[in-house]
């Protein structure tokens, strides 16, 4: 017997939804959530499996094929369009756009707008609702994380600009989440730039309860965060920016004295500038 609904989710059962990244840790987690409670999903992921159309999203003429094919198995109507996919890696934001720093641009922001973009005449059919997934790193300045973080910075102001441009016929929301382990984070683990237990952990279920919980309300919220202490974190980076640099800058000198990403040779360059003897010579 199905547990009954909260309240807040009763308009979900029926509707008709599109999950990125639905091979992924959120994505995958997001439509098992929304199949159990009455929702038809139909998932777009590089990897194809059941229930998942393949594709990249950074290329068009796939993200146009493959929306249709998903907009088709909904008999033409989607509800939802959810928006996970993307990449996490670690960078020198100092040095030239690399092949990992182009990826995160292409995927993150441009990959959910390219999707967005095919499924937006059908979402604006059905007067749908369009949930994108940023990150409290979108305002929050960690090291290493420079293409992470000016992607998913550049997904709210995408968000905020389809909302200006098409919000009398569809919702927009944009979920903050906080640090979820999850595989995006591998390739910063394996150079050594991990942010395993530098930052706040949540769960993967906290992220993906604050979509569904923003797919579900009567009206789509504008910003979202996937715990209490991310809601506090996001508003303290809104709002006091200056405060949240200061905090940081000092929070790295400490790990990194502390010998935090000593392995890392793509740290090396903050270790010079932001360690002990660094800031010894800063002060002379």
């Amino acid at each position: 017997m199905r547990t009954p609904l909260p309240p807040r989710l009763h308009r979900l059962p029926g509707l008709n939804a599109i999950v990125t990244g639905a091979s992924g840790a959120f994505g995958s987690a997001t439509a098992d959530v929304l199949r159990h409670i009455g929702v038809n999903v139909v998932g777009i992921d590089r990897k194809p499996g059941p229930g998942v159309i393949g594709c990249d999203v950074t290329d068009e003429a796939q993200v146009s094929e493959a929306v249709a094919e998903a907009v088709e198995q909904l008999g033409g109507r989607p509800d939802l369009l959810i928006n996970y996919a993307g990449v996490g890696p670690s960078v020198d934001i100092g040095h030239m756009p690399d092949a990992h720093a182009r990826q995160a641009i292409e995927v993150n922001l441009l990959g959910t707008w390219r999707v967005t973009a095919a499924a937006l005449p059908a979402l604006l059919e059905s007067r749908g609702r369009v949930v994108n997934t940023a990150s409290l790193l979108a305002n929050l300045q960690l090291p290493l994380a420079g293409a992470y973080v000016v992607s998913k910075r550049a997904v709210a102001a995408y968000s905020d600009m389809l909302r200006a441009e098409y919000g009398t016929h569809i919702g927009v929301t944009t979920v903050f989440p906080g640090y979820v382990d999850t595989p995006i984070h591998d390739v910063s683990r394996a150079n050594g730039a991990s942010l395993d237990g530098l930052v706040p952990a949540e769960r993967t279920r906290d992220t993906v309860m604050a979509v569904v919980r923003a797919a579900g309300a009567a009206r789509a919220p504008r910003d979202v965060a996937s715990t209490t202490l991310g809601t506090a974190a996001l508003h303290l980076t809104r709002h006091f920016p200056a405060t949240t640099e200061n905090l940081v800058a000092l929070q790295m000198q400490l790990l990194l004295n502390d010998g935090t990403f000593a392995g890392a040779e793509i740290a090396q360059g903050l270790h010079n500038r932001h360690g002990t003897l660094a800031a010894q010579q800063n002060a002379s």
